[in-house]
């Protein structure tokens, strides 16, 4: 996974990381505005399709909120609205106020963002100085602790469901305040199972690369989608599951969905179970069906 650095779009590392690896089939789990940093997993190969095991993936962030005034994008790289207010709030007030966005909301997403109206991207319209109306959404914020205030910015900690926009929460503080506020830097720490610990710049992932270092550039299979369990299946039952075919799993009897591995590293599948312990190969990444290179970074 890479730590996307701040001023590139998740496309530009997307297409970054292409060339690094010589590999068209690249992509992401989990866009990131330019302005922000942090944790941008890539699925490359034959793995882009476990992007959908990922879709509501839970993400964690710190970052700073400025108070006193507005944008129009809600973040730092937007325009000020209206005139720059004097911060009178205390650590606990501000802590007070954030407490209140805890739980399931309803949030109305920035009107530049890339949510659709009419099938055009809002952002789009935006630009273009068109009136719009974006609807609430429903999104759930787990974690929204206030780590310190200095002068007029505030500094969080913040762990939220999928969809949430930690921009809106910004702008929803200031308004809760009363003075107004913007998202001045976010930094993701986690997507799911990926932490930033883990995570590599462009520069290292560069390295590696050319190194042929890949144990050390992508992210073990067996740490992927710690919720379902897994599986070493013998060499006949690989054989099957490498040709689509449904297999008899009877240690996994209680599970949906499995992970089906031959040895330590090569995950072959993503079975799900059809009746009993007989399961089926619904997505196969590996094995004589499927030829391409496999990895994930």
């Amino acid at each position: 996974m890479i730590d996307k650095p701040a001023g590139m779009t998740s496309h530009d590392v997307v297409n970054r990381v292409r060339r690094i690896l010589g590999q068209r089939s690249v992509g992401h789990l989990g866009t990131l505005d330019p302005l922000a940093t942090g944790v941008l997993p890539l699925v490359v190969g034959n793995w882009t399709r476990l992007a959908q095991f990922y879709a509501k993936s839970e993400k964690s962030y710190e970052g700073v909120i400025r108070l006193g005034f507005a944008t129009d994008t809600y973040d730092a790289e937007g325009e000020r609205i209206g005139d720059i207010a004097d911060v009178k709030v205390s650590l606990e007030e501000v802590r007070r106020a954030a407490q209140s966005f805890l739980g399931v909301m309803e949030q109305i997403p920035p009107t530049f963002s890339a949510k659709k109206v009419a099938g055009t991207p809002a952002y789009k319209l935006a630009r273009r100085k068109k009136d719009l109306k974006l609807q609430p959404v429903r999104v759930e914020i787990k974690e929204f602790e206030m780590t310190g205030l200095q002068n007029d910015r505030v500094s969080f900690r913040a762990r939220v469901g999928s969809g949430t926009y930690m921009r809106s929460v910004a702008h929803d503080l200031g308004q809760r305040l009363g003075c107004h506020g913007h998202l001045e830097s976010l930094r993701r720490t986690s997507v799911a199972e990926f932490d930033i610990n883990d995570a590599h710049t462009l520069e290292q992932a560069q390295g590696l690369a050319n190194a042929e270092d890949f144990d050390l550039l992508f992210v073990h299979p067996r740490k992927l989608l710690p919720q379902m369990p897994s599986i070493t299946a013998n060499e006949e039952a690989v054989s099957k599951i490498s040709y689509g075919r449904s297999v008899n799993l009877p240690e996994l009897s209680h599970a949906r969905l499995v992970k089906v591995f031959c040895g330590q590293r090569e995950l072959v599948a993503i079975a799900t179970r059809v009746a009993g312990t007989l399961f089926h190969p619904g997505i196969v990444l590996a094995g004589r069906s499927n030829s391409a290179a496999l990895v994930n970074t």
